[in-house]
């Protein structure tokens, strides 16, 4: 394909997909942080530090589907074994575009670096902000993966559907650069986070396991 991950995520955030070919697109990784698999549809791209011909032969002989074999668990683990990584679970990757103006909610932005819910999402991205608001909710932004925009929400459980979640993902949309794309993961069985996502106008795009050094935490806010 040619193209670096971002290319490749900012084409697909934009309705431009990789060739649904049943094919797989090993990348290096662009830093030391992130790696993972994310999987389109019929075609899968790898981003880690390892011998494509290492990914294409293992595939061949994990015996599942080669249209869903890079979202296998037993090509997953591994993978994880060769890398000496960890992951917690395969994500639906979401995207929406930005939106003009303030945000819809009244938001108070956390300041201090000593946060933990600062110190648990810089392990994971950079450029890390984090706001509270009225009602239980946390929203989360920062650059993460290929240096995209990313954003996580969290509502306490005695506020939950009461649409706050909702409103937190669009928030999150008017807090982004003009022109710019967020990025979103939701867990496959919080149906209720894909659909605040969903109704937020985000968009799933694919599935993505993203796999971080041992040492960092994996629970993200």
């Amino acid at each position: 394909m040619g193209q670096s991950l971002a290319e490749i995520l900012d084409d697909a955030a934009g309705g431009r997909f990789p060739p649904a070919d049943g094919g797989t697109t090993v990348l290096a990784q662009s830093g030391s942080r992130d790696a993972g698999v994310i999987a389109f549809t019929a075609h899968a791209v790898i981003f880690a530090d390892v011998d494509p011909e290492w990914v294409h032969t293992t595939l061949a002989t994990a015996g599942c589907d080669p249209l869903a074999a890079a979202m296998n668990p037993r090509f997953l683990t591994a993978l994880l074994n060769h890398t000496g990584r960890v992951m917690d679970t395969i994500d639906l990757l979401t995207v929406a575009a930005a939106l003009p103006g303030p945000p819809p909610v009244e938001l108070r932005e956390i300041t201090s670096a000593d946060h933990p819910r600062v110190r648990r999402a810089r392990l994971h991205r950079d450029e890390v902000r984090v706001w509270t608001t009225t009602g239980g909710g946390v929203l989360i932004l920062g650059r993460g993966v290929a240096g995209r925009w990313e954003t996580a929400i969290e509502v306490e459980p005695e506020h939950q559907q009461r649409g706050l979640g909702r409103r937190l993902a669009v928030a999150a949309r008017h807090l982004v650069p003009h022109g710019s794309w967020i990025w979103s993961q939701q867990a496959a069985g919080n149906a209720r986070s894909v659909r605040a996502f969903q109704a937020a106008g985000y968009r799933p795009v694919g599935a993505e396991a993203l796999m971080v050094p041992a040492a960092h935490s994996i629970i993200d806010g």
